[in-house]
């Protein structure tokens, strides 16, 4: 069982289902041959499980329940990002290669990782005979890592059908270790929100011309001193509610003298928040809306002065900041004569409620990484589950998985890897959540 599982996301990640803002640039032959391999791999799911295509690749499945007033939507995305070819890595990234105990290659953590073990663990369960207690729905997008639509295809196949799900699940948060300063203990992160995603570009325009005969002040260097205006000048830091419920959960598991302070958490608001900004990226992105300068353009060759000069920021809104907050920021920071033009807007996720469906979530944590503390963290990544909060007012995300900050950093960057006792214990938390769903109304 152990190598049949290691061998189906090895065949996933071999795979490279690249998504890409143009469509003209995707390689649908790559995303065919991987709808063509989870067929291959998962074929009970795919001839018990009722199959509705979604989008261009994007797969949604129904496994009928017991009962259908609580229908559960467990999600993950089948497309990843690109491979810079010019990184280090340690293993080539479309190798799915096994080595020091993990398996390596684009994908296994961000979110192929996530599509196996969903279908083992459902692939599993039919093999026994086991049919869950409410409706399940498997919702896998094919565009998530460009803003794509299949998941807001899957939502109006969902509306269509009249289902209000009772639990949505995505990719997310982990089993993070080494996650907080003074937390020597995983925690099981769940996301009950998440940032919103919007990108801006800074323009300037100019005359350009000949390098040989520079003007003062050209555009590239007023997009350099508003790219440094933008950096020194954030968004202010404040702690919002989720995070005093993250921090008075890990209060008792602090350093002693650490306790006191952090258990009156919603009385040094201020004090936290500044506290949260200098301890590091992650922390610090818990704290404030973040800007990103991602893309930089300027002169198509080295003998000529740039006629207009570009910059694209990502950025990543606190719930509580909207677009119209975050813009008029940036407007008042950035010098005049540089444009500012929204490419991409979206408004952070509302805040799900900490109730039944949330603790179905931390319980089988809880049982399944018993070292580790379960608490409710804000997001700071965008996933497709933003989506379904049009239909849910219960949207949460967890990736059932071990990781430690190293292995975090290789999301979306090179040396990406998931440890296989992890995507075991991982296969077995999705198994056992789908087994504990409520029997009742």
């Amino acid at each position: 069982m152990t190598d049949r599982a290691v061998a189906k996301l090895q065949a996933l990640v071999r795979i490279p289902s690249v998504s890409d803002r143009d469509p003209e640039r995707v390689d649908t032959a790559a995303f065919d041959r991987l709808l063509d391999e989870l067929r291959t791999q998962f074929p009970l799911l795919h001839e018990r499980l009722e199959l509705t295509r979604v989008g261009t690749h994007g797969l949604l499945f129904h496994w009928a329940g017991r009962r259908d007033a609580k229908p559960v939507v467990l999600m993950a995305h089948l497309d990843v990002v690109p491979v810079d070819e010019t990184a280090p890595w340690h293993h080539p990234a479309f190798s799915a290669e096994i080595a020091d105990g993990a398996i390596w290659g684009r994908g296994t953590l961000d979110d192929k990782g996530s599509v196996a073990a969903i279908c083992e663990a459902v692939e599993q369960l039919l093999e026994a005979g086991h049919q869950p207690a409410q409706d399940v729905w498997l919702s896998f997008g094919c565009d998530e890592e460009v803003s794509g639509t299949a998941a807001v295809a899957a939502i109006d196949e969902l509306v269509r059908r009249g289902v209000r799900p009772w639990l949505v699940l995505d990719e997310g948060g982990a089993v993070a270790h080494e996650a907080f300063p003074g937390i020597k203990r995983p925690v099981a992160a769940i996301g009950v929100a998440e940032k919103g995603t919007t990108s801006i570009e800074l323009r300037v325009e100019g005359r350009g011309g000949h390098a040989s005969t520079p003007a003062r002040n050209g555009p590239t260097a007023k997009l350099a001193r508003a790219i440094v205006a933008l950096d020194r000048s954030p968004m202010p830091a404040r702690v919002p509610d989720t995070t005093v419920d993250l921090m008075r959960l890990l209060a008792p598991h602090l350093p002693r003298p650490m306790r006191p302070v952090l258990s009156r958490v919603a009385k040094i608001r201020p004090l936290l928040s500044q506290a949260l900004t200098v301890a590091g990226p992650e922390a610090a992105a818990m704290a404030r809306t973040t800007f990103a300068i991602t893309t930089l353009e300027g002169s198509p060759a080295l003998n000529v002065i740039a006629s207009s000069a570009t910059a694209g920021v990502n950025i990543r809104l606190m719930p509580g900041d909207t677009v119209d907050d975050v813009l008029d920021h940036v407007r008042k920071v950035v010098p005049r004569d540089v444009l500012v033009q929204v490419v991409e807007r979206g408004e952070a996720s509302p805040v799900s409620p900490l109730g039944e469906a949330f603790y179905l979530v931390a319980d089988v944590a809880a049982e399944l990484f018993p070292d580790a503390i379960p608490a409710p963290y804000v997001q700071t990544g965008a996933t497709d589950s933003r989506h379904f909060t049009r239909v849910s007012e219960h949207v949460y995300r967890f990736a059932p998985f071990r990781m430690d900050a190293a292995q975090r950093r290789a999301v979306h960057s090179y040396d990406e890897h998931l440890g296989i006792d992890a995507f075991l214990a991982g296969i077995d938390w999705y198994r056992r959540l789908i087994e504990r769903l409520p029997d009742g109304d």
